[in-house]
């Protein structure tokens, strides 16, 4: 019987019992600030296969100066992050299989047919809150270990599993694992792809527009300069600088993306009285950074369309538009097709499922983006449903979770390479 047969055939022995610990997980609530019990849990199963386990709360201090870091929370008390390293017996190259447990809200209840952490299943599907974002493609990662090592398998390579917090929010957690020295030759992120392959991932950087006015009384209001009048010409070099930076964007992983670089203005405000012409206007929004680009050079571009406004409109010679950065940031990232891990992936792919995997560029970020930044290739691939991803009645086909833990195992044995034949 060869690797891929017994890896198969274990899976199927333990479905049942695999199972079961994907409903514990989603039972367990995994906001931001609430991941520790959870985290326990994890190390403990890391210990029960004999990996090398560290548990650890995130310093704040240690991490708030990175030029990488983002977070809203300025303390990190109850979230730890776990690692559990299966060390090679040398030689080989080294694997992470990164992923997150935090979970965003879970919103209206009554839009869910059921409790959002319920984890029952219904017609061979797993629900609940977080199940396909990300604690799905997280099983899947110890499955596909657990498997190996039940077989006996060594490697030369070392595989370091990562079970991170606060990749929501920026991805504090994975810095920090970054920072404490888990590094490897390449990654794997198990986000929700439905099984298509994420060789390249999108950045984006959330943005704040002031636009200023004259206040004036209503009756009068052409004694004032209506700020929201003036956002109007604000949103209009907007939509040009997103019109532009996508025409120029020559990726054909992109190909069926309507927008590839989307810059999304999610949020107005401005004007305190109905009577009153708005002297300031406040636009929110994110600008999505191109994987061959920098967040940086992205933000001077944006920058430089709100600074030619003058141009177009003399009012913002005199009342330029102030820009400011702030809130999350998601570094855009990627591997090349000449990597042999997206090779091998594909071959693996292909062996499970009789067929080649569909090639796609994700249109949002993951914590691979900052794996980029440390020199690790990183590729995005799982078994949740993109489109479920923070919707109601998440979930995730259990199926998925099984063929993806196969084609991970499959992946490993090739790139950490068999330490005995």
């Amino acid at each position: 019987m060869n690797i891929q047969s017994k890896v198969k055939e274990s899976i199927a022995q333990n479905r049942d019992h695999y199972t079961r610990i994907l409903q514990d997980w989603v039972r367990d609530v995994t906001l931001s600030g609430q991941e520790y019990e959870h985290q326990q849990k994890v190390c403990e199963l890391y210990k029960s296969i004999d990996l090398t386990t560290d548990f650890w709360e995130v310093d704040y201090q240690s991490i708030c100066e990175h030029r990488l870091f983002n977070s809203p929370r300025q303390d990190f008390h109850g979230s730890p992050n776990v690692v559990g390293t299966w060390k090679g017996e040398g030689g080989g190259r080294s694997l992470i299989l990164n992923g997150h447990v935090d979970v965003v809200p879970e919103g209206d209840h009554d839009q869910w047919d059921d409790h959002p952490y319920s984890g029952n299943i219904i017609d061979g599907c797993l629900f609940g809150r977080g199940v396909t974002d990300m604690k799905g493609g997280n099983l899947a990662s110890f499955i596909a270990v657990k498997t190996l090592k039940d077989l006996g398998i060594r490697l030369k390579g070392d595989v370091i599993l990562q079970s991170v917090i606060e990749e929501e929010a920026g991805g504090a957690g994975t810095l920090a694992a970054l920072e404490r020295g888990y590094l490897a030759d390449a990654a794997i992120i198990p986000e929700p792809t439905e099984q298509i392959i994420f060789p390249r991932q999108q950045g984006s950087r959330w943005f704040r527009l002031k636009v200023a006015g004259i206040q004036a009384h209503g009756g009068t209001r052409y004694e004032g300069v209506s700020a929201l009048e003036k956002s109007v010409t604000v949103i209009e070099a907007v939509q040009r600088l997103e019109k532009e930076r996508n025409e120029r964007l020559n990726d054909p992983l992109y190909k069926n993306v309507p927008i590839p670089l989307p810059i999304n203005l999610g949020r107005i405000e401005g004007g305190d009285w109905p009577s009153s012409v708005p002297d300031e206007v406040v636009l929110e929004g994110r600008l999505g950074v191109g994987p061959a680009e920098t967040v940086e050079n992205a933000e001077q571009e944006f920058e430089a369309a709100m600074a030619a406004l003058g141009e177009v409109d003399s009012w913002f010679k005199d009342h330029p538009v102030i820009v400011e950065w702030f809130g999350a940031c998601w570094q855009p990232g990627g591997i090349d097709l000449e990597n042999p891990l997206f090779q091998m992936l594909t071959n693996s792919f292909e062996a499970v499922h009789k067929q080649m995997p569909k090639v796609k560029a994700s249109p949002w970020g993951t914590d691979g983006g900052l794996m980029t930044q440390y020199g690790i290739p990183s590729l995005v691939f799982g078994p949740g449903i993109t489109r479920l991803a923070h919707h109601p009645n998440e979930h995730i086909r259990l199926d998925d979770v099984f063929s993806v833990a196969e084609i991970m195992a499959l992946t490993i044995v090739d790139w950490c390479e068999l330490s005995v034949e």
